[in-house]
């Protein structure tokens, strides 16, 4: 197989790009690194496009190794036609390998092999091929054997049925065209084990639809309930259209004397032997599709929350709230330092209020804290009512931000956050990390596990070294997309650059900590166990911002220093111009890029990208996402009216629609059907987690704390 052809037809990109980006990656380089440094190579594949890439590289590897462990198999049983092989070494997939691997594979005893133990396999090739003019029962006769242990005709014939059964079973294109049916015409039920038990799977207790209209999440609601004992699923083959084209392929000729037994030997081979693998193979292939779905949308949700653009230079208390263990507090700078903490209880059963925001007004005044960032979780509701009234006390303006606060429990019991915070407790630990997630989300929710983060679908459902790869990529991504500030990025930010692991990152801020700040991007080859393949590797993401060179402070690569150099000098300009940001539009000095391209012997894409970054160095892409809508009164469940129209922020992506906080504490859904007036197949075509959208009330119902929320006609 063309490895680089069926890539290219997949990807609907050039053979010599795919070729290109192959050769880089079993170099060892980063999906990151090429995406961004080796553009001219190619032809600017984004990083979505080189995982895709990657993946499929990955799997069709995989599915040459299987193809080679199948013909050798087969090629020892002595039992390799050069049909055969051909036929293997042009299967596109696993499935296809499988099948035709089927016939050859190592069987445990079964009922044909049996049979053919007893010498039947004759009498089976006779009714198969539907030649004879003679009675079976006749032709059964001479395979009789007392020895055999064949005593009776009618043993010979069910023996040789067998033998037929599961060589129908076993040809590879008959399971192709039965699969191909079932999908196409086949039905998914599922039914309530229990019709009067109450759970969330009712709509799915007499549920019935085609298996090709099958969407994702129902997919995964249905083997939710299936594994946790609510439903009973299965698929309802188009069995009528399935026996009619197994007689139409077996039965060719109308012999008096095998075509009822040939009848009888299909119906036994579908129900028996077929039916049971199809159905499975089916369930796991919607069950694939709706994963790699699910996980799509879990990927683009994380990178969104990644990407929201920090608040900065500004002093935060972080609020985790709690009722009988009292809300814990933590005061952390502008760069991230925690000042202090404390606990207050105005929350049940205390209901300490006046004593609470005694303290608050002092901790405000003493740190000059301007903004509160408080987590959603139990007590928040209570948390928001204390703070909105304070707030009105104040005479110094503050306001707060409710955060999700997914995974900041899981943070303050880890091993990072002990070594972090060895003095706090975990409710210490958790303040700090909640306000920290709004100066810089990217920096702290690195710190998480993505999957605990929350911004998913039946994440525990899926499989699991698949999610994480997934998820692990988009953080290795949006780190890279952002880049880091070498002297100041901890350990857990700095292990998802390009080119540097766990043990580099801890090295690198061990050698920071010994020898004081990086003074030039070069230091780092001092660095234990940081090669010059290393350096390559992550060198255009670590950022100084007051080193010896002023080109460290961007993002334009070490080994591009001279074109960057040479091109300043060109257009008029000097270094010292860059550190001060008097470069702004220096790409409008460039009359011909192509010109100047063969001039400084660079590539027009290397060197635009080096024009962009000279003119806006280090510049954070986070930027151009939403800011956090910062809130300074509290509306509540009951305040809400039909037709009210408010700003609300996108809290999680699904298949069906969107939930949005509208401040509420109960966040609302937009169903998909009410995100625009045209047809959308998917709400992320609309919307994405950390937008700031404007939605209308549809209705609400207090007692089941919903909310209905349209973005339509607004």
């Amino acid at each position: 197989m063309d490895i680089a052809l069926k890539i290219t037809e997949a990807l609907a990109c050039k053979k010599w790009q795919v070729e290109a980006a192959m050769k880089l990656i079993d170099e060892g380089n980063t999906i990151p690194f090429i995406a961004r440094y080796r553009k001219e190579a190619t032809g600017s594949l984004n990083d979505e496009q080189l995982r895709e890439l990657n993946e499929r590289l990955t799997y069709l590897r995989n599915l040459e190794e299987k193809k080679a462990q199948v013909l050798s198999s087969i090629e020892e049983q002595e039992k390799l036609t050069p049909e055969l092989k051909a036929q293997i070494e042009a299967a596109e997939t696993m499935v296809l390998v499988d099948d035709l691997y089927r016939p050859y594979r190592p069987k445990r005893k079964t009922r044909a092999t049996v049979a053919k133990d007893k010498g039947l396999e004759g009498l089976a090739n006779i009714i198969y091929l539907q030649m004879t003019d003679t009675a079976i029962e006749k032709e059964a006769e001479s395979y009789l054997s007392e020895e055999k242990g064949v005593l009776t005709v009618d043993e010979a014939i069910a023996g040789a049925k067998d033998i037929i059964a599961e060589n129908i079973s076993d040809e590879a294109d008959f399971r192709t065209k039965l699969r191909e049916l079932t999908m196409s015409k086949g039905i998914l039920s599922s039914s309530a084990k229990d019709a009067e038990a109450e759970s969330v799977y009712e709509m799915y207790y007499a549920f019935s639809t085609p298996v090709s209209k099958m969407t994702g999440y129902r997919t995964l609601a249905v083997n939710r309930g299936e594994k946790e004992n609510f439903l009973t699923v299965k698929i309802e083959a188009p069995v009528e259209d399935i026996i009619q084209y197994l007689e139409k392929q077996i039965i060719v000729r109308n012999n008096p004397y095998t075509t009822e037994i040939l009848k009888d030997v299909i119906a036994d081979s579908y129900e028996r032997l077929i039916a049971p693998s199809i159905e499975r193979e089916v369930r796991n292939a919607l069950t694939e599709a709706a994963e790699d779905g699910a996980i799509k949308v879990f990927a683009s949700n994380l990178e969104q929350l990644l990407m929201q653009p920090p608040i900065v230079g500004q002093v935060v208390l972080g609020w985790d709230p709690a009722f009988r263990t009292g809300c814990k507090l933590a005061v952390v700078d502008t760069t991230g330092k925690v000042l202090d903490t404390v606990v207050i209880y105005p929350t049940a059963p205390q209901n300490k209020v006046a004593e609470a925001k005694k303290t608050l007004k002092a901790l405000i005044k003493k740190y000059g804290i301007t903004l509160i960032s408080v987590g959603n979780g139990t007590a928040s509701r209570e948390s928001e009512l204390v703070i909105a009234e304070l707030i009105k006390e104040l005479d110094t303006p503050v306001q707060y931000v409710i955060v999700n606060e997914a995974g900041a429990s899981v943070y303050s019991a880890s091993k990072l956050a002990t070594e972090e915070f060895p003095n706090f407790d975990v409710g210490q630990r958790s303040a700090a990390s909640i306000a920290r997630r709004l100066q810089d989300p990217l920096s702290e929710l690195v710190k998480i596990d993505p999957k605990a983060i929350g911004v998913g679908q039946y994440q525990h459902d899926m499989n699991q070294k698949k999610l994480t790869a997934a998820l692990d990529a988009v953080v290795e991504d949006s780190v890279n997309h952002v880049g880091v500030d070498l002297n100041t990025a901890s350990a857990p930010l700095m292990e998802h650059i390009s080119g540097i692991n766990k043990t580099l990152a801890k090295n690198i801020v061990e050698y920071r900590e010994a020898n004081g700040s990086f003074k030039n991007r070069k230091e780092l080859l001092k660095v234990p166990k940081l090669g010059p393949k290393a350096f390559e590797q992550c060198a255009g993401f670590m950022r100084i911002s007051d080193g010896t060179n002023p080109l460290d402070a961007t993002s334009v690569h070490p080994e591009s220093y001279d074109i960057a150099m040479k091109l300043i000098e060109r257009l008029g300009y000097n270094i010292d111009e860059l550190k001060s940001g008097s470069l702004t539009g220096i790409s409008n000095a460039v009359k011909d890029i192509k010109k100047l391209s063969a001039e400084l012997e660079t590539g027009t894409v290397t060197l635009t990208d080096i024009l962009k970054e000279l003119e806006k160095p280090a510049r954070d892409p986070r930027d151009e996402m939403p800011k956090p809508i910062l809130r300074g009164d509290v509306l509540e469940m009951k305040d809400l009216t039909e037709g009210m129209i408010l700003k609300g922020t996108v809290r999680n992506v699904i298949d069906f629609g969107a939930f949005v906080d509208i401040g509420v504490h109960q966040d609302g859904l937009v169903h998909i059907s009410e995100m625009s007036n045209k047809f959308i197949k998917h709400p992320l075509e609309v919307v994405s987690v950390g937008d700031v959208v404007q939605v209308k009330v549809l209705s609400v119902d207090l007692s089941k704390k919903r909310i209905q929320l349209t973005m339509k006609n607004i």
